[in-house]
Parts: C-alpha cells; sequence; structure tokens
C-alpha cells in the first residue's frame, strides 16, 4: 500500500508554481466534445482526474493526443458512443459532465453513477442537473446504477436554480449551447471554473453571455467548431500553499496565479495575522505567529470555498484560542475530523460546525486520507506534527493535485512517498 511520510516541523520557503485548475480541466475536457473539430487543452494539471477523463471521452471515440505534459489535442469529429463503463465513471466524479455535452450535441447520453469523493448523501444527487435538462425539453431518469438522458430537440428555456450548483450550471451550459433559441440560467453559480468553461465554449463558437454574474443567457447555435485553449490556474492548490506557509511559520511565494480569485483566503489568513503580498500573478505568504482564532463559513463563490475548509481548519487548530468553522455545502465535509483529532487536534463536530481549540501540540501518527481535500488537510497537519505521520489512502490527493510530493519537497519539506508497487 503506498503510503506519505513526512517529518513536520520544517518551515516552508521559497516558489511554487501553480498549475492549472483542476475543477476547470475536468469541466473542459468533455466540454471538448462539443467541438465538430479538433481542440487543444494547454495548461491541464498533471493529475489522475485528467487521465481519467481522457480515458473516457477516448472511450466514447475522441482520439486525444498530448503535445506535452500539460497540453491535450481532442479530435471527437467520430464519437461513435454516448455511454462510459461504469469503471471509468466510478473514479472520478466529473464524469456526470459527460451528460450535458453529449445530449447536447447528440441528443442522448448514459452515464453510469459518478465516483470520487463522497461528500453529500441522498438518492438523488443529481437532482438540480435533470431538472435543467427537462426545461430544455429532455426526458432523464436515474436509477442506483446511471443515469440517462434523452431528447429529440433542445429548446431553449429559464431555469430557476434553487441553490447555484456548479456542476448544475455548467452542465446545463453545454446542453443549451446547442438548444434552439435562448436559454436563461437564473441563480447560476459564479465560480472561477464556470467562467472558464464558458469562455472555452465560446472559443468554439458558443454563444454565451454573463458567466460569473448569477444569471447566464445562452443562444444555440447549430455547430461548434475547434480551437486552442489555456485553462486557468488552480485556485485550490493555491490555496493549499498559501496555507501551508501559515502553518509552517514559512515564507512561500505561489506563482502564476490570479490573485482576485483568492480574495476571500486571503483576507481570512490576514485577519489570522499572516502577512500576504499580492503581485500581478503571485502570492507570498509569510506567516505571523502567534496565529489568531477566526471563524470561517463556507459558500458559494465569491465566498470562502468548501475545497479548502479541511485546510483552513486545520490551520485553525494551530491558532491561538477557539475557532468556529461552518460547512454549508457538503453533507459529509468533516469525514478528516476524526483523522486531525488522531494527529493531537481537538476538533468537536456540532451540526455543521467545527469546533477547534488551538491550545493542542500536533503529533506525528498513522491516519487516512478520506477525500482529496481531507489529503491535503492531513498533509498540512503532518507538516507542522511533531514527529513522523504517515497518511494511507494517498489515492485521493493524486487525483487533484500535481508533483505535490515534489512541490513540497522543494519548499523544505521532509515529504516522501513510500510503499508503491510497479
Amino acid at each position: 500500500m503506498e503510503q506519505i511520510v513526512i517529518k513536520g516541523r520544517n518551515p516552508l520557503s521559497g516558489k511554487v508554481q501553480i498549475g492549472g485548475a483542476k475543477n476547470a480541466a475536468v469541466a473542459i475536457i468533455p466540454a471538448a466534445l462539443a467541438a465538430n473539430g479538433v481542440c487543444v487543452i494547454d495548461n491541464l494539471p498533471e493529475i489522475e482526474d485528467v487521465q481519467n477523463l481522457c480515458r473516457a471521452v477516448e472511450s466514447l471515440g475522441a482520439v486525444c493526443t498530448w503535445n506535452d505534459a500539460k497540453s491535450l489535442k481532442i479530435d471527437a469529429s467520430n464519437i461513435a458512443r454516448y455511454t462510459i463503463s461504469k469503471e471509468i465513471a466510478a473514479v472520478m466524479r466529473a464524469s456526470y459532465y459527460l451528460l450535458g455535452v453529449l445530449l447536447g450535441r447528440f441528443g442522448k447520453a448514459e452515464i453510469p453513477i459518478p465516483g470520487g469523493c463522497n461528500l453529500n448523501v441522498g438518492p438523488r444527487l443529481f437532482n438540480y442537473h435533470l431538472k435543467g435538462f427537462e426545461a430544455l425539453g429532455a426526458t432523464t431518469s436515474q436509477d442506483d446504477d446511471v443515469i440517462r438522458v434523452q431528447a429529440d430537440k433542445l429548446v431553449g428555456a429559464h431555469i430557476h436554480l434553487d441553490s447555484p450548483s456548479v456542476g448544475a450550471t455548467i452542465n446545463i451550459m453545454m446542453a443549451a449551447v446547442f438548444a434552439e433559441g435562448a436559454t436563461t440560467i437564473d441563480n447560476a453559480a459564479k465560480e472561477p471554473h464556470v467562467v472558464d468553461t464558458a469562455n472555452f465554449l465560446n472559443k468554439l463558437g458558443a454563444k454565451i453571455k454573463g458567466a460569473g454574474s448569477d444569471t447566464i443567457r445562452i443562444t444555440g447555435v447549430k455547430e461548434l467548431g475547434g480551437g486552442e485553449y489555456t485553462v486557468i490556474p488552480d485556485p485550490i492548490e493555491t490555496g493549499t500553499y498559501m496555507i501551508a506557509a501559515a502553518i509552517t511559520d514559512g515564507d512561500v511565494t505561489v506563482e502564476g496565479v490570479i490573485p482576485k480569485h483568492m480574495d476571500s483566503l486571503t483576507a481570512k489568513l490576514r485577519e489570522m495575522d499572516c502577512h500576504v503580498e499580492e503581485g500581478d500573478d503571485s502570492i507570498r505568504v509569510r506567516a505571523g505567529k502567534p496565529l489568531k482564532a477566526s471563524v470561517v463559513r463556507t459558500s458559494e463563490y465569491p465566498g470562502f470555498p468548501t475545497d479548502l475548509q479541511p485546510q483552513i481548519t486545520t490551520l485553525l487548530c494551530t491558532a491561538e484560542g477557539k475557532s468556529m468553522v461552518t460547512e454549508t455545502i457538503y453533507d459529509n465535509r468533516f469525514l478528516y475530523a476524526c483523522e486531525l483529532n488522531h494527529l493531537g487536534a481537538d476538533i468537536q463536530i456540532k451540526g455543521r460546525s467545527a469546533h477547534t481549540d488551538g491550545s493542542c501540540v500536533l503529533v506525528g501518527a498513522e491516519v487516512n486520507a478520506t477525500d482529496l481535500r481531507a489529503g491535503a488537510a492531513l498533509v498540512l497537519a503532518g507538516l507542522v506534527a511533531q514527529g513522523e505521520t504517515v497518511i494511507s489512502n494517498i489515492g485521493h490527493l493524486d487525483r487533484g493535485y500535481e508533483r505535490f510530493v515534489d512541490k513540497f519537497s522543494a519548499l523544505g519539506a521532509d515529504i516522501k512517498r513510500t510503499g508503491k508497487t510497479e
């Protein structure tokens, strides 16, 4: 079994280059299937979810060619299928984006229930997606294994989302690109990767306006052509290294970023007495010790991102005083708290809030990553814990962080992978 072993208490210092945004890449790769031509997608992150999506689109008949480690050419002109295997769908949540793009281009799609991180509960996790497709004229069904959508013709409609779901916004947007007439999505998600996906589709010839606001308007087109596009830098990877600098009392500059995307985290770190300096495409974080306790509440962009909630909670476990973190997006996001408590943290979960006491000292132990961002939180804890921390189930980290062991090592962390089998 492969594990990560960390010997803590080394302040991080230096510069780290941020890769392409995972959450944008996993939407843009499926979106390339809308093109009746060749797409080149640059600045893709070197992560398992990207590789798995390549396998998914290839299984549909697309031809994928890597120009280099971060640049992918996709030719979807000869797609012959509209469903993927359970094995491919099971390893990544983003496989649901194939629903919208295949429905839009071919009028039908059949996708096994996606896997990935189990952060929500309930029998119908994709209601917003399906209601949007139905508003456009599709029939939908979902059982325990498969989601099916089909339409003889898609027609533009006014769609109001009960909640600004990122996945539903992107999925509906991709289907509506080919709907006859105009579509309006109200209460749309505003996240940067929603904007990035819309910009990509517009590069191919779509007519999408308003992405980044709560109202997106799409005028349907008959066909999309090819094009080349560069994915935005990853705000969650950026934030993870910013927090790593703070938790280790370090001095780290993250490069190749969009500082505006980090406003909510930057404000919180400054509130905790960290020193944060913004450049045109860089952010330098120098820790201030002792760090102050704080109150954090996740919300949709531009609020504090749920994907940085485990990391900021870990940081607050080392801050002076009592802090509270409230999670408003996902039901199961606090599964990692028990693992942090194994390291000596004092986290108590009350409803949708985690209450932390920073008076405790973290000490290395064997822990288990329960999901992608939980794995990142455990790495951060290991960086500051006394002694040796061993993290298992690290495949979650490979899904979303490129070369994270190499990047942390270059900043001065004592971190390595062990137990790799060929």
